[in-house]
């Protein structure tokens, strides 16, 4: 691996392209001299950290590359702990590209993906968790997700575990010290302690990986198909929630044959609307693809709105076709009767004798969609998904490591209950260990770090 404490690196830390500024970005002991050999105004060297300096750019031969400010940051006071500098100029492809290149002439290094963040992580700054929360919180594109990434940045997901790993920690010292005395057959771990605290902190681990769902939705948004025989309006429907003319709207039966899908923001809560081919038996080859497509859907999905045409259906048709309707036993279910400007009033009042949680609209004149998009809040946040402060999972590798270590505690609670010796035992308790202390990383690998950093942008 690259020795990060001793090379300077740069990068540009916005997004490439032309826009009002770019900032480029060094880190490392050299930060501040290799912007100084190429910066005319203040000597940096003789400045305070964490002040602007305004001056300009010169290029090898002495013209002027541009106009500039320049932040300066000294270490430990910095984001990696290291000098860092940041150069904010227009946001020119060319006056970047020149940059760049002057300053790795003149002995900086490109950086990897996400390393400034791995150098904060390699000097303490924060731990294996909060560093990939950087990235979350970076794809952050919804209230909920940046509550959630904020939350696990500032700590609040490491804490809850440190705090849980230590007092294991404490048992597993008392164990080997067991062990050192294995000869006088003595006991220094009270075992019926340790059997508490097991219970203690699995009923912890296994909320936490009950979260990871929630997480999964929170990440990745709530993924809500509209599903509904042909022609019972949910191509109208799909453009009334996203509000522009996404799917094609005809009175032809079987107009969509496969799905759309597309994202609207509900209150901060990031939904994934999906419109589905009309739910009926059919002769034609290509639209009993987009019906068997539709099914497939409706199983992936956490909310499926079934919608129905109250002018033309039963209920007793509504009944069996919610009856055949291929649900996940996770999923939430929102039935809607669509054309409620046309029903007559006997017809609406059966519907709601038969089916009392019904929701009403008109999909084409947008009646009743507000009450709609908080039937699909409620649903969500019943879930927990607007929780408040609450630690919730959203990263695979820590749910997989919370599975390693949920494991390794039964097998800890079953050596105890079962007589098992003290070794068999503390060497369970170190493999619970272990998969905690990789969440924080407090235990890591070349190999892991390389693959997380990785996923990182440029300059983070």
């Amino acid at each position: 691996m690259i020795n990060v404490f001793s090379d300077t690196i740069v990068a540009l830390s916005t997004p490439p392209g032309a826009g009002a500024i770019a900032v480029v970005r060094l880190s490392g002991p050299e930060a501040i001299a290799l912007t100084d050999g190429i910066f005319r105004g203040k000597k940096l060297s003789e400045q305070p950290g964490h002040t602007l300096h305004y001056g300009t750019l010169r290029t090898d031969a002495g013209a002027v590359l541009d106009e500039v400010v320049v932040s300066l940051f000294r270490g430990p006071h910095s984001y990696t702990r290291e000098d860092v500098v940041e150069i904010s100029t227009h946001g020119s492809d060319y006056i970047v590209r020149e940059l760049l290149a002057l300053l790795v002439r003149r002995g900086a290094r490109l950086a990897e993906p996400g390393e400034f963040t791995k150098r904060a992580f390699l000097r303490g700054a924060f731990d294996l968790a909060q560093a990939e929360a950087v990235a979350d919180l970076i794809a952050a594109d919804s209230a909920l997700q940046h509550r959630v990434a904020l939350n696990q940045m500032r700590g609040g997901f490491s804490r809850e575990l440190k705090d849980l790993r230590q007092q294991l920690i404490d048992f597993a010292a008392l164990l080997e010290l067991e062990l050192d005395f294995g000869e006088e057959d003595v006991e220094f771990a009270d075992r019926t302690g340790l059997l508490r605290l097991l219970t203690h902190v699995q009923t912890v681990v296994q909320r936490l990986l009950r979260s990871f769902e929630l997480g999964n939705v929170i990440k990745h948004g709530v993924t809500t198909v509209i599903a509904g025989r042909p022609n019972a309006g949910k191509s109208t429907l799909l453009n009334a929630l996203l509000n522009e003319e996404r799917a094609i709207v005809s009175a032809i039966p079987g107009t969509t044959r496969d799905f759309i899908e597309d994202e609207v923001n509900l209150e901060g809560i990031k939904f994934r609307f999906v419109d589905t081919a009309g739910l009926r038996d059919t002769t034609d080859e290509v639209e009993a693809i987009g019906v068997q497509r539709t099914r497939q859907r409706v199983e992936q999905a956490a909310v499926v709105v079934y919608l129905f045409d109250l002018t033309t259906a039963a209920p007793a048709e509504v009944a069996a076709d919610l009856a055949a309707l291929p649900l996940p036993a996770s999923a939430q279910l929102l039935l809607v009767g669509n054309k409620l400007d046309e029903a007559a009033p006997e017809t609406l009042a059966t519907f709601q004798q038969q089916f009392p949680t019904l929701a009403l609209l008109s999909a084409a004149r947008h009646d009743g969609l507000a009450e709609l998009r908080q039937r699909l809040l409620a649903t969500v946040r019943r879930e927990g998904l607007d929780a408040g402060s609450a630690t919730i999972v959203t990263n695979l590798r820590h749910a997989r490591s919370l599975e390693v270590a949920g494991e390794s505690l039964r097998a800890v609670e079953r050596g105890l209950t079962g007589g098992a010796g003290t070794e068999l035992v503390a060497a369970d308790l170190r493999s619970a260990l272990r998969a905690l202390g990789e969440i924080t990383g407090d235990i890591s690998s070349d190999d892991l770090l390389s693959s997380i950093f990785t996923r990182f942008c440029i300059g983070k």
